[in-house]
């Protein structure tokens, strides 16, 4: 059965892509690419135990704000 999980890109200081899928707790990984990147959150999600249970709660992505802090 195919699931959808929404998945957070951002790009470190250092160059590097980082996955983060909300929905799964501690699942991330790292690409220097976004084709790479892609490839292995792929692979992290089907690695995480939660994926195999149903105990999976589906979060519904609603948007990025970006806040200034001084």
């Amino acid at each position: 059965m195919a699931r959808e999980f929404s998945v957070i890109i951002e790009r470190d200081a250092d160059g590097y892509y980082v996955a983060s899928v909300p929905a799964l707790r501690g699942c991330h990984t790292q690409a220097t690419s976004l084709d790479d990147l892609m490839v292995r959150v792929r692979e992290a999600v089907e690695l995480c135990p939660e994926v195999e249970g149903e105990n999976v709660e589906p979060l519904d992505f609603i948007g990025v704000q970006k806040i200034t802090v001084a």
